[in-house]
């Protein structure tokens, strides 16, 4: 169903769930981990999908499997560094399906190393897709939401926007950022729009792959083979905060391993 306002008047709600079927979701980074398992999710419950990632094989596959279980996706690769590819998929969903309900921004990079190490490339790889690779969204995603009365930001940080740790200084620095920016889009966006930053702490994906420095590497790769939770845990916070009625923000959603510091 649509996301619309739900009756407040006389201090009375209404209570059923906004739900997922029909809504039209957008995801980066959707090739792969926390953003295909969402994707995925989303779909299985009724969303239509428009996918966006770098690798346009990936996300063939991945609309395939989709429309394969009765389910509806769209794909557009997308570079979330180039303002012009946000724009791209959010001008998709519009042209396929007529609106956009939610941009999940999920694409991110964790080329993670000790400060001493010089990696600026990296340095500069993580601020441009963490950082810019969110703004970018919301300079696409915010005039059609406006447009449109309604619409959700729905953010992936992380627990290092919450803790810093050795090695991830420049990385975390890029959280704590996206953390704030969606607080000030929060605030910001008045009562037809809704802003939620989800962050993860340990998940069994390929995100110690990133980083370049073997010793890091090795350690978050052991880390994750003994406590990581699936990338599936990070697509039912989101789906949580999307099926809330539409006068129901959650602003803020952390979840991380029961085993994690």
């Amino acid at each position: 169903m649509a996301d619309s306002a739900a009756g407040t008047t006389a201090g009375t709600t209404t209570d059923a769930p906004a739900g997922l079927a029909g809504k039209v979701v957008a995801v980066t980074g959707a090739g792969s981990g926390i953003g295909e398992a969402t994707a995925l999710l989303l779909a299985e419950r009724g969303a239509r999908l428009v996918l966006g990632a770098r690798r346009t094989g990936r996300l063939a596959d991945l609309a395939a499997r989709i429309e394969a279980a009765g389910g509806t996706a769209a794909y557009v690769r997308t570079d979330v560094t180039r303002r012009d590819d946000l724009h791209a998929l959010v001008a998709l969903a519009r042209e396929r399906f007529g609106r956009l309900d939610v941009l999940v921004a999920n694409a991110g990079s964790g080329a993670i190393s000790p400060l001493d190490d010089l990696r600026v490339e990296e340095w500069d790889e993580m601020v441009d897709v963490n950082v810019k690779g969110v703004l970018h969204g919301i300079g696409a995603a915010l005039p059609v939401f406006r447009a449109q009365g309604s619409g959700h930001f729905v953010t992936v940080a992380s627990t290092a926007a919450f803790r810093v740790l050795p090695a991830m200084a420049v990385y975390a620095g890029t959280k704590v950022a996206v953390r704030a920016i969606c607080e000030g889009l929060r605030q910001e966006a008045g009562d037809g729009l809704r802003v939620t930053t989800v962050s993860p702490g340990a998940i069994g994906t390929g995100f110690a792959e990133a980083s370049t420095n073997p010793e890091v590497r090795a350690r978050i790769t052991d880390m994750r083979d003994r406590i990581a939770i699936p990338p599936s845990a990070i697509a039912h916070a989101i789906a949580y905060a999307i099926e809330q009625p539409a006068y129901v923000d959650v602003s803020e959603i952390v979840v991380r391993p029961t085993a994690q510091g």
